[in-house]
């Protein structure tokens, strides 16, 4: 696997120095657009309206339009932003984990520790699983801030992403407010239904059967010479780079220093972000 992100998990002055992982991979299969006369590649070209000219990716720029206005925004721009270059996973919040909505869960991403030792890792781990909490963190991935989940998977950290409150509609379906009147009856024989199909759920027992069929027609096909000349109709995919590592500091001291500073011992200040003063408010405001 490679990695699609390395930095650190902060909570406190505690710093959890880590390397981000797909957690999942799409076994779909790819196809590709070919002329049903000739079986030449379908390519589409990318051309400016305005001098019709045909345009590089290197030559795109984005751009929002509003009430007839387009601002058009650079690489410059969003590099700019001060989220598009962090590389912390930042703890706001430690939450029971029964309190986060499956429905707000995005992709996931496996955390492996980094630096000179895992122990800060295995603490953060441990703790996680002994107070049945789950972190909620802030991260930036691919030039935007997102809200995650932090929580244990096996001796695994597993961060998810989350959608915010305002991405998950809100429903008002008239069926579900129907009087109708269940029986005693029916619901005795739903329950004996369910029952029926009770067991330990193992996703190994299943499979895609579309997948597996469409792989083997596939298999058929190119067994069979039904084959045309990839080189010559298809072009080669481009190379992808590696990132950084990430630095570490002293576990215990961190941890020290973390306690003190919430139960008000002096210890030197630590400069503080409007953003992140603005939360503090909001935490305590919540007490």
């Amino acid at each position: 696997m490679r990695a699609v992100w390395t930095g650190a998990i902060t909570f406190g002055l505690v710093n959890v120095p880590v390397k981000a992982y797909g957690a999942v991979e799409d076994h779909d299969i790819s196809f590709h657009q070919v002329h049903d006369k000739d079986g030449g590649r379908i390519r589409y070209e990318r051309r400016c309206e305005v001098c019709g000219e045909k345009v590089d990716y290197k030559n795109i720029d984005k751009a929002y339009e509003s009430d007839g206005d387009t601002v058009v925004l650079t690489d410059e721009d969003f590099e700019a932003l001060p989220e598009a270059d962090n590389n912390e996973i930042e703890v706001v919040q430690f939450v029971p984990s029964e309190q986060v909505d499956p429905i707000m869960l995005e992709r996931s991403y496996f955390l492996e520790p980094e630096g000179k030792s895992p122990k800060s890792y295995l603490l953060l781990r441990q703790t996680l699983e002994a107070t049945d909490r789950t972190a909620i963190v802030t991260f930036a991935l691919r030039q935007k801030t997102r809200l995650g989940a932090l929580r244990v998977r096996g001796k695994v950290l597993v961060l998810q992403g989350l959608l915010c409150a305002d991405e998950v509609r809100d429903v008002d379906f008239k069926g579900t407010k129907s009087r109708a009147k269940i029986s005693d009856k029916e619901l005795e024989l739903s329950a004996a239904l369910v029952d029926q199909f009770a067991s330990d759920f193992t996703p190994e027992a299943f499979e895609d059967e579309y997948q597996i069929e469409l792989r083997k027609l596939i298999d058929a096909k190119l067994e069979a010479g039904d084959t045309l000349d990839t080189e010559a109709t298809f072009g080669e995919k481009p190379d992808e780079d590696d990132s950084d590592d990430a630095d570490v500091v002293d576990l215990m001291e961190a941890l020290k220093a973390s306690l003190d500073k919430k139960r008000g011992g002096k210890k030197p200040a630590k400069k503080t972000t409007k953003k992140a003063a603005k939360k503090t408010t909001k935490k305590s405001k919540s007490a």
